[in-house]
């Protein structure tokens, strides 16, 4: 079969040659935004005179037609024409005739599939940040719901200190909030146009660069034709932002996870997103929090991989660059359907109050509180922390909590404590007078309820 591109080649490649070098498997993809680009490319071309009305016109049509049949799935694509830029051209020679083959007056493949991509990738951010803002507000209602649900906080994994739960639910809304950010700021950089870059060194066509910027709502264009064709550090960009965001992910699925299972029992997953197992009829898997887990590194990995990919590409375009859109398209996926479930999982997800207080009152999580007390009596509060340290071991020893040990025990180890101690290591206690900004006292965390609500609106 004869190549679009194959006047001066004597020899065709065989078939497997074809399909190992042929990109459509996947970057079929792209129709929708490939056919918005030449929407606009021939638009342009009929402005300038560069092709008559009539023609722009009949090209037009033609695309638009193939649009219609992409909606319906009518379209069907070949490997013998390798992506999806030969594929729709000969199917729009095949509507229209001979003129079709006018299209491509004056862009080259590779301005034309970094338009592509930008397309792309503008839509897209847009959606994530949709569905970052969609997620947000479910952990702002689950938030709202468990402001004085205590439960204990954790350094090394070990319990530190009783926490509010919104206020340990609030710290993923803010990650998300500068995720939301990277995503937003990164649109500058997206939102350029390379339409007319031609294959490195521009058009002698008398083009309008701006005029197609300008139709495919782009916010400029690349200064430098070398630049825009081969350029990817915008999907370099998304990768890395999209990688940031679900590490905050797969922090909370780690600990949904733990939550969830027998030694913590702090929450229950809906049945929705949780499976069973096929030989234990007891099982209730957190399946979906541990895939999301899972899945953040195949986003790492699509990001270093695109990274090794341009490391030491010269310039312009190399046929290396196909390999920059499979992991784009896996990213993708993989960020939308990731917030999708988290936004369902968190908002049917049921918080069981009673197991998370109790646990904050079989532990030691409270000795902090007990140096403060000392600390605000006088006591440098190294020496405090000594004391309580001791008294903790103490407790260890019996068998007991600091709520057990008798005030005469207290009163041996320092003439400071009175009874009002008793009070002050009481967990409720303890979060409520943690009022410092940003802290996870009562009324604090219902301030930062209505600043994550300003953050949203």
């Amino acid at each position: 079969m004869k190549k679009l591109w194959g006047g001066r080649f004597q020899k065709t490649p065989e078939k497997w040659v074809d399909e190992f070098g042929a990109s459509i498997s996947f970057d079929q993809e792209l129709v929708f935004e490939d056919i918005q680009g030449s929407l606009a490319h021939v638009h342009m071309l009929g402005e300038c005179g560069i092709l008559s009305l009539e023609e722009a016109e009949q090209i037009k049509s033609g695309l638009l037609l193939l649009k219609e049949k992409a909606e319906k799935g009518e379209l069907s694509f070949s490997v013998d024409y390798e992506d999806i830029h030969l594929n729709l051209e000969k199917l729009l020679i095949d509507e229209i005739g001979p003129v079709g083959g006018k299209l491509h007056t004056g862009r080259s493949r590779n301005d034309q599939v970094a338009t592509d991509m930008h397309l792309y990738l503008k839509n897209h951010v847009n959606e994530i940040v949709g569905l970052i803002s969609a997620f947000q507000e479910t952990l702002l209602k689950q938030a709202k719901e468990n402001v004085e649900t205590i439960l204990p906080g954790y350094t090394h994994l070990q319990r530190a200190q009783p926490i509010s739960f919104a206020h340990h639910l609030l710290a993923y809304f803010w990650m998300l909030e500068r995720d939301k950010q990277r995503f937003s700021e990164s649109l500058k950089r997206i939102s350029l146009s390379p339409l007319g870059c031609g294959a490195l060194a521009g058009t002698t066509f008398p083009i309008d660069r701006k005029l197609t910027a300008e139709l495919l709502e782009f916010d400029g264009i690349y200064e430098n034709s070398l630049d825009g064709v081969s350029d990817r550090d915008f999907i370099v960009e998304f990768l890395s932002n999209s990688s940031i965001m679900m590490m905050h992910l797969s922090r909370l699925c780690e600990e949904l996870i733990l939550w969830c299972s027998q030694e913590f029992q702090f929450v229950e997953l809906d049945d929705t997103y949780a499976t069973g197992s096929s030989m234990m009829p007891q099982k209730k898997n957190p399946d979906m929090a541990e895939l999301i887990r899972g899945k953040t590194g195949r986003v790492y990995g699509n990001l270093f991989a695109l990274l090794t990919t341009l490391k030491g590409l010269p310039l312009a375009y190399n046929k290396d660059m196909q390999e920059d859109k499979e992991g784009m398209f896996d990213a993708v996926r993989t960020v939308e359907g990731s917030l999708q479930i988290f936004t369902g999982m968190i908002g049917t997800l049921k918080v069981k109050a009673e197991k998370m207080k109790k646990a904050t009152t079989e532990d030691f999580s409270n000795a902090t509180e007990l140096a403060d007390y000392l600390a605000k009596k006088g006591m440098p509060f190294r020496e405090a922390h000594e004391v309580v340290g001791k008294l903790v071991y103490t407790c260890i020893q019996k068998g007991i909590y600091l709520k057990d040990l008798p005030l005469a025990e207290y009163k041996a180890a320092s003439d400071l404590f009175s009874e009002d101690l008793f009070e002050a290591i009481d967990p409720y206690t303890a979060v409520a007078k943690r009022i410092s900004d940003g802290g996870t006292g009562f009324s604090k965390v219902k301030e930062a309820l209505l600043k994550a609500e300003d953050a949203l609106s």
